[in-house]
């Protein structure tokens, strides 16, 4: 469990916040709308209605409490760049900020985030990656290069092993994982039969990868 404080309830900072406080985390909200933060304080462990360009806000947040603080403000990034710097004045641990543009992380970058996020861009690329591909239902990017798939079965492996298909070798690419019937098999062995409903998540690079979800 960590100690998170997130800075900016727009869709995005309250979608992010919901799903930190799920996951187990203690979890401040941040904003100077008062009525967003009356509306959702409920969810969260503690809650503050102020202007985190004020120097004095922050300070009164207990900055240094904090193993990791958000900046996820969307629409003024001027209040991006000033809340990133002052956490950092303020001895912030860890600063994650928000950025819509290569622009704007390193400017963000330079005044003190030890980390940026592209939500937009992120959730652009995945999608885009999805829909190209109909087999493709989801996709994480690791590398450049790399990165991790889900596609169906191959239904002429149905009843077949991972030894008697040698993916690796004739595919070029690993299956570290196989979703059977909601059920996950974590780096099947050798004697693993393909079942038809079988998804296979797998590592690899895009056109292998496209190449073998368009066999599926």
């Amino acid at each position: 469990m960590k100690s998170i404080l997130v800075i900016g309830m727009g869709h995005f900072g309250q979608l992010f916040a919901e799903r930190m406080q799920e996951l187990g985390n203690d979890v401040m909200i941040v904003d100077e709308n008062e009525e967003i933060v009356n509306e959702i304080a409920h969810k969260f462990t503690d809650s503050q209605i102020g202007d985190c360009c004020n120097p004095a806000v922050l300070r009164s947040l207990g900055i240094n409490n904090f193993d990791i603080c958000f900046v996820t403000i969307g629409d003024d990034f001027q209040a991006s760049l000033e809340i990133t710097s002052l956490l950092k004045e303020a001895g912030a641990k860890h600063v994650v900020s928000k950025a819509r543009s290569d622009m704007q992380a390193k400017l963000l970058l330079k005044i003190g985030a030890d980390e940026i996020i592209y939500p937009e861009k992120e959730l652009s690329e995945k999608l885009a990656i999805r829909y190209n591909a109909d087999n493709i239902s989801d996709y994480i990017q690791l590398t450049q290069e790399y990165s991790i798939y889900e596609i169906p079965c191959n239904q002429k492996w149905v009843g077949r092993t991972v030894a008697d298909i040698n993916v690796r070798n004739r595919y070029k690419v690993n299956i570290i994982a196989v979703n059977h019937n909601d059920n996950l098999e974590v780096a099947p062995g050798a004697n693993y039969v393909f079942s038809g409903s079988d998804r296979l998540i797998v590592l690899g690079k895009a056109a292998d990868v496209f190449r073998l979800g368009g066999k599926a």
